[in-house]
């Protein structure tokens, strides 16, 4: 069973305590440990990123020429992918980027990185 010395704010050690092994005292787990930190900066993201396709974009009601005699390809809006001033066709939207990890996954990536401290000496 690990032991940890108590220090006070000035440095002082007070006594020491036992800390639980199912807690501080298991292998690491490092996929666990991956996966949480990838769901936490994926959780970070604002995915507020936004384009207007041609549904949003203003104006091009009417078509800009007629259908036949022109020459021309045949036109339903000035406002199509096509024109300066068009819609974007694949553009970004909002999302989000949020994802899902399983809560004793979640546990055991966080006990994985607190026996880590131990097993390091890194934890004071």
């Amino acid at each position: 069973m690990p032991n940890m010395v108590v220090i006070n704010q000035s440095g002082e050690k007070l006594h020491e305590i036992t800390l639980n092994p199912e807690v501080f005292g298991i292998e690491p787990n490092q996929q666990a440990i991956f996966d949480a930190i990838v769901m936490q900066r994926a959780s970070l993201r604002q995915g507020t990123h936004d384009v207007k396709n041609r549904r949003e974009v203003r104006g091009g009601g009417r078509k800009p020429y007629r259908q036949k005699g022109t020459g021309n390809a045949r036109q339903g809006s000035i406002r199509a992918p096509q024109y300066r001033g068009g819609g974007i066709v694949f553009g970004p939207t909002p999302r989000s980027y949020a994802t899902k990890l399983n809560r004793k996954v979640r546990r055991l990536a966080l006990r994985s990185v607190l026996s880590e401290k131990v097993l390091s000496n890194d934890m004071i």
